[in-house]
């Protein structure tokens, strides 16, 4: 080889350090596809799986792997009554991949964490239509606002849901490396900052306490994850109420002291009075109704006492109306009520935190996943939702 032959070798490595014209436009891990399947819904209960080119990665863009992605009572709406009007669509909001490209612009994650490709990691909501959005923007703007994948039509990226092989990320996405966690803790990260955030929102009432009585109704994995979140923060007494058997036995299991199976007790007022008999006496100083149920909504009131405080964050989707009697459930009581929906970006990562504190007092978590199904049993997995089996159902790609 001779010195010219040498000059050129050099001086076109150092054009790629310093990031000139010979530049790699994107950064490459080994293992991505030319094409790659998605789970595609294209009508009410089926989806079909279709195999895509996966698009150019853009120099803001990232492509991952999908791992797993947990299904969510939504998926589950969506999958039998299209209620979104999405169809086609690649659906999956709750899953975790490993990056296996990105363009050259992404060097971090939404927390200033470095991204690199190799990198674990999950993502939260696409402000792409609003770049001021931060982890800490001071208007809290939930995902009412925002757009988030796996709710997404389809289009040209077809890759647009963690129901499928890989998912492209886009420019203006939240995106968080979270390689510090296992593969089961990551499915879980965002059903568990929903709970976080009617957590942060129960707070601002000045009601809920260390020494607070804590009801929670509805021992699904929203209700048995509250009761988590409630036990890490030193909350200890806390009565379930269910009328399924195994969801309060587990319930007591994720930190509950006691629970009321409903279905020993005919009526509201009676419902009320198994808690308070629970209590000892006493009825809750604080509740959350994690059900969805408009009828499970009107009995909680009946749960709390005078000048007691209820976190709402059951309805996600459209559910019904609920008949109070607004004298003696909201205003004799003086009861005071705040509304949750979904999270904050800020929410978002303050969950890594308490999935880990979980861990460490040794609450069951991850045995919250009852269910795994490859990708190729999509439709399964979603009937398995419906038919109420089991607690979280997750898809796990091998």
């Amino acid at each position: 080889m001779d010195t010219n032959n040498i000059e050129a070798i050099v001086r076109e490595i150092l054009a790629g350090i310093k990031g000139g014209s010979n530049a790699p436009s994107s950064k490459v891990g080994a293992g991505a596809p030319d094409k790659a399947r998605v789970a595609m819904l294209v009508e009410k209960e089926r989806f079909e799986l279709q195999e895509h080119k996966i698009p150019e990665i853009g120099d803001d863009d990232i492509l991952v792997k999908v791992e797993g992605c947990g299904v969510c009572g939504t998926d589950a709406h969506e999958f039998k009554n299209d209620p979104f009007g999405l169809i086609p669509v690649v659906l999956g909001h709750e899953g975790t991949g490993e990056i296996v490209k990105m363009g050259k612009n992404v060097v971090k994650d939404s927390a200033g964490k470095p991204l690199a490709v190799g990198d674990k990691v999950v993502t939260c909501m696409i402000f792409a239509d609003e770049p001021e959005i931060t982890m800490y923007d001071l208007n809290k703007q939930n995902v009412g606002k925002a757009d988030v994948y796996g709710l997404l039509p389809d289009d040209d990226v077809k890759f647009n849901g963690w129901f499928a092989d890989y998912i492209v990320i886009r420019k203006g996405s939240t995106v968080f490396n979270v390689s510090d966690l296992d593969l089961d803790s990551r499915i879980l990260i965002e059903p568990c900052a929903v709970l976080i955030h009617a957590v942060e929102r129960a707070k601002t009432t000045g009601i809920l306490r260390f020494n607070s009585r804590v009801v929670v109704q509805g021992c699904g994995p929203i209700g048995l994850i509250c009761i988590a979140v409630l036990r890490t923060m030193g909350i200890e007494n806390i009565v379930a109420v269910d009328g399924n058997e195994q969801r309060l036995n587990f319930a007591k299991r994720m930190g509950a002291e006691k629970s009321v199976d409903f279905r020993n007790h005919k009526g509201a007022d009676a419902l009320g009075k198994a808690v308070a008999d629970a209590f000892g006496g006493h009825y809750a100083d604080f509740a959350f109704q994690c059900t969805g149920n408009p009828v499970a909504h009107a009995n909680i009131y009946k749960m709390i006492r005078r000048g007691g405080g209820l976190c709402e964050l059951g309805f996600f989707i459209n559910g019904g109306d609920a008949t109070i009697n607004p004298h003696f459930d909201l205003c004799s009581k003086e009861i005071t009520l705040v509304g949750s929906w979904v999270y904050t970006l800020r929410d978002y990562a303050t969950t890594f935190d308490f999935l880990k504190r979980a861990q460490a007092i040794g609450l069951p978590l991850k045995e919250l996943i009852t269910h795994k199904f490859p990708l190729e049993e999509i439709n399964e997995a979603l009937k398995t939702n419906l038919a109420m089996k089991g607690l979280k159902i997750a898809i796990v790609n091998k």
